[in-house]
């Protein structure tokens, strides 16, 4: 049995992870934190767990959850989790990490694409990127574990192994990206407020979205060269979920067939990747951890089309698919 926290506990993602981790066998959640006024009850923020915890969402020190938990989930927003989780680890807790503070290994890049300076830039590029059909071995003794964006997720999935085989060449890749609403969080802002998002489907920080360096730092990895990918995220009217299509360029013939034996011969023995033959949607992956993932050629160029759940396989489900296998627990379970 391990003890858990949750900080941040407020956010749609903690509670996704608080009902995962309610029906995990081998944790018990002993401390929620937040900076809440009052420090309600997690049945007042999260009504849907009324009956199922009774915690408080309390104003506790890094040393206080430290000493409550031996694992730590940290919900916060970029910038504000760096400056906590140096104190987590030196209070001998283990963290996984929601936030983006720790993906990017450069901290000139982080500064660029986030407009601030890191505030714990010696463990950048130190830390393991927690996408476990990649770099599973180097989770398991990890004490932190950057937990990876939604969008990269659903697009290094489908690219990383057609890179790693040279199927495709590494140049002209776009990545077009659908999201629901529940992506931007649970603070209200106007662009998605009921009456503006609703029965409308709009791109948003065309060129400068701040998942861009993610996904090129992990697949230029897999190419072992540098990309640069095109991405382009879409505001969908959906609550929840991510269907992601990439376009790129084949290295010499290459079939169809070929491309989804390559994902299939690649995700063979993975419990939450499903290559498919047919045209996946986001309702297909709804409520999992799963992404599901085809391949098409058109006109001679190779399209991935990947979907899963934002809040899910894009966050909480992933963050306790790594805590499994930090832990040395069968890695489905919970999920």
């Amino acid at each position: 049995m391990t003890r858990v926290a949750i900080l941040g506990a407020a956010g749609y993602t903690a509670l996704e992870l608080i009902k995962i981790l309610l029906r995990h066998p081998q944790v018990e959640v002993t401390a929620l934190a937040d900076r809440l006024e009052g420090q309600p009850h997690v049945a007042a923020v999260h009504p849907s767990l009324t009956g199922r915890l009774d915690l408080r969402l309390e104003h506790l020190s890094p040393a206080e959850l430290a000493a409550r938990a031996e694992c730590v989930f940290a919900c916060l927003p970029h910038g504000v989790s760096a400056s906590i989780v140096p104190q987590l680890l030196d209070a001998s807790a283990r963290v996984v990490d929601f936030s983006a503070d720790y993906r990017l290994a450069d901290p000139e890049v982080f500064a660029t694409w986030y407009n601030q300076k890191h505030p714990d830039p010696g463990r950048l590029g130190k830390v393991v990127y927690g996408l476990p059909e990649l770099f599973r071995q180097r989770i398991v003794a990890a004490d932190l574990v950057a937990n990876p964006g939604c969008f990269p997720t659903s697009a290094i999935l489908p690219l990383a192994p057609l890179l790693r085989e040279k199927i495709i060449k590494p140049e002209g890749i776009v990545v077009d990206s659908k999201t629901g609403v529940s992506g931007a969080g649970r603070t209200p802002r106007l662009t998605t407020h009921y009456p503006e998002c609703n029965e409308s489907i709009s791109a948003y920080n065309v060129g400068r979205h701040r998942h861009t360096p993610e996904i090129d730092q992990y697949l230029s990895e897999a190419a072992g060269t540098r990309i640069e990918v095109v991405f382009t995220p879409h505001l969908a009217p959906m609550d929840r979920g991510i269907l992601t299509t990439t376009y790129s360029w084949p290295n010499g013939e290459v079939g169809e067939e070929k491309v989804l034996g390559a994902l299939r011969e690649f995700y063979a023995d993975e419990p939450f990747v499903r290559v498919v033959d047919h045209l996946p949607g986001t309702k297909d992956s709804l409520g999992t951890n799963f992404c599901d993932i085809t391949a098409r050629m058109v006109r001679g160029r190779v399209l991935t089309i990947s979907c899963l759940d934002n809040l899910l396989k894009g966050a909480s489900g992933a963050a306790v698919q790594n805590f499994n296998i930090m832990y040395g627990y069968p890695e489905t379970m919970g999920l």
